[in-house]
């Protein structure tokens, strides 16, 4: 029988080359798999490249999930879970399996936890934070407004090249979670932090082969990181003030929360977000409880 490490790493590949997957999609997988392999070897006294893929029955899958909800979140369990499904529907259409391990398997039901946001005069200190008269600044400036001008995931922020911005048209084209392009506004502000960044980024790349397609540099021309931007957002929420920690997704989530508290069409709100399911977006419903208070208590005639 096949070596089980081989047939993650054929399914891994199949991921990238057939599936068009992302990187980080695959990245993902691989970590969770690689986590089930080394279970499987440390459950059968052998090394990693030793087990086969008879190890992956329905007993090693249920012990795999109740040792992942030790040490993760339910969440977490129930991605790892999905991940070795797909994995094994990989394996049963190659006839590796014979039979599948995860039939009648549940992913835990996932616990509720509210998005983690900011106030708007919190927003608008760290959106402040940023210089205004350095090449980084203004780049720093622009990118945590077009993050919370248009709900940006971090990753689809790095991913921008100035082709998708249409300052005509006040809009911008991401690239979302597989792949699936969406259009988005941006605003006003946002369009002339860009603006002022783009008037300085000969300054920021000085001397350097510069990307000339991405839309937000580093210093040596290249295009910025997931990790770059987070750092930028840890700084600024210690300099602007800014109580707690602060995630560069905290912006995307302040977007949604700030359009929903406005009056904004939740469907509308789950197109600029890129979400799949109307029920990704309904966790914003019960974040402003304040506001949804404050409004009862004054509407109501017998609050």
């Amino acid at each position: 029988m096949a070596m089980l490490h081989g047939q993650i790493d054929e399914f891994l590949r199949s991921l990238a080359v057939e599936e068009n997957a992302s990187a980080h999609t695959v990245r993902s997988y691989a970590s969770d798999l690689r986590q089930l392999l080394e279970f499987l070897a440390e459950r059968r006294g052998c090394a990693p490249t030793a087990v086969r893929v008879g190890a992956l029955d329905a007993d090693a899958v249920r012990a795999f999930l109740v040792e992942r909800l030790r040490s993760n979140r339910r969440s977490s369990a129930a991605r790892k879970l999905s991940a070795v499904k797909r994995f094994v529907r990989h394996l049963l259409r190659r006839d590796a399996l014979a039979a599948d391990p995860t039939a009648g398997l549940r992913a835990p039901k996932a616990d509720r936890r509210l998005p983690n946001h900011l106030s708007v005069d919190d927003t608008f200190r760290l959106l402040a934070a940023p210089a205004d008269d350095t090449p980084a600044g203004l780049r720093d400036r622009a990118l945590l407004e077009v993050v919370y001008s248009c709900g940006l995931r971090v990753s689809e922020l790095v991913g921008l090249d100035w082709d998708d911005v249409d300052t005509s048209l006040a809009v911008v084209r991401v690239r979302g979670k597989g792949r699936k392009e969406r259009i988005v506004p941006i605003g006003r502000t946002a369009l002339a932090a860009l603006a002022a960044y783009r008037a300085r980024l000969g300054e920021l790349c000085r001397g350097s082969r510069r990307d000339p397609d991405a839309v937000f540099l580093n210093q040596r021309g290249g295009r910025l990181t997931v990790r770059s931007v987070a750092r930028f957002v840890d700084r600024y929420t210690l300099s602007g003030g800014v109580a707690g920690k602060v995630s560069p997704h905290a912006l995307r989530h302040s977007f949604a929360t700030h359009l929903l508290g406005a009056g904004a069409d939740l469907r509308a709100i789950q197109e600029m977000l890129g979400h799949a399911s109307l029920s990704t977006t309904q966790q914003y419903t019960h974040v402003d409880l304040d506001q949804l208070m404050a409004t009862y208590d004054k509407a109501h005639p017998r609050a």
